[in-house]
């Protein structure tokens, strides 16, 4: 007798044959925790934080924080850390204040300096701490951890030298637009987020720049027999950094029209968690700005929860704390098998 063997509908082979290249994707994972995050906070605060101004509200300090953490990014596939974020964002923040704060008795020039001047000057005191670290680590070989602690340090040193611990307001209006302006309904932050994760994600996978950051990360020994001049890989990663952390001092100076010595409090921290929620090797040589998005929209949704549950600092502080000791740990165990 003839065994009739009855073979799955194609609807259905294309649907878990879809289902599995999914899951296969190496950020499946990360996208299927975002979603039930947002749904999950969602039903906890009762949609309020699935109302459109609080969606909007996300993405923006998303932008923010997620700025820096491409450029975080590329320092960690690069098998470094930078702690100095956000030390040299408040000084990018802090001068751009007191050259375009119109009190006089604040500006240190004594008169409003224009942003088509003072952003430069920001973004160029980003690239220039960048140079420091990275020459520091590429040249005179001193450990990543230990020069971008001591460079955070020295920069929230010089801000409170430059501010004297005052906030500068009365900023020029036209700064406005680069914080709370929009094209075709999309706002500028968010804009040039996008537009920083677009040339990130082209310049890792599909430039020689890109591809010797992975291999400096992987094995810097292999990479330099391979012929990649890992120093000046190593000098040009902390460079991208700096200049990333300016563009985000920029943003927030922008979006809050003053600048404090509280301004970007805490990002170093929150860019190291979302590029290890991200995915990102903290070893090095893995990792992927897809993920690192993901990471930081991840991140930017548990904050934003806590905050309209009105958890205390401490306690968003803990949750953070166990997201990155969660992530470090997945990463260990991963390596340890693979």
């Amino acid at each position: 007798m003839t065994e009739i063997i009855e073979r799955p509908k194609p609807s259905i082979a294309l649907a878990r044959d879809t289902a599995k290249r999914f899951f296969r994707h190496e950020n499946a994972v990360l996208a299927l925790v975002l979603v039930a995050l947002i749904g999950g906070m969602g039903v906890i605060t009762k949609g309020l934080t699935i109302s459109r101004a609080n969606m909007m509200n996300v993405l923006l300090q998303s932008s923010i924080k997620g700025v820096a953490a491409l450029g975080q990014a590329f320092v960690i596939i690069s098998a470094g850390i930078d702690i100095s974020i956000g030390g040299i964002g408040l000084v990018c923040s802090i001068l751009g204040a007191t050259l375009m704060t119109q009190t006089p008795h604040l500006n240190i020039v004594g008169h409003p300096v224009s942003i088509y001047i003072a952003i430069p000057l920001m973004l160029l005191t980003g690239i220039g701490w960048g140079v420091i670290n990275g020459a520091s680590v590429s040249r005179i070989a001193m450990p990543p951890l230990i020069v971008t602690l001591a460079m955070w340090e020295i920069t929230k040193g010089v801000a409170f030298q430059i501010s004297g611990g005052q906030s500068f307001g009365r900023l020029p209006e036209n700064l406005a637009f680069l914080g709370s302006g929009t094209i075709v309904g999309i706002p500028v932050p968010v804009i040039i987020f996008i537009a920083v994760a677009v040339t990130t994600y082209f310049v890792l996978n599909h430039t020689a720049l890109g591809r010797s950051v992975y291999a400096t990360g992987g094995n810097p020994v292999s990479a330099w027999l391979s012929g990649i001049n890992v120093k000046n890989i190593q000098f040009i990663v902390y460079l991208i950094s700096g200049f990333l952390a300016g563009v985000a001092g920029v943003i927030v100076t922008a979006r809050v029209m003053s600048a404090s010595m509280r301004t970007l409090t805490g990002l170093e921290i929150d860019s190291i968690a979302a590029v290890s929620v991200g995915g990102v090797s903290l070893a090095g040589g893995k990792g992927s700005i897809i993920g690192v998005v993901l990471g930081i929209l991840i991140i930017s949704v548990v904050d934003n929860g806590l905050s309209i549950l009105g958890a205390s600092p401490a306690i968003q502080g803990i949750v953070k704390g166990v997201i990155i000791f969660t992530a470090i740990a997945i990463d260990c165990i991963r390596r340890r098998r693979g």
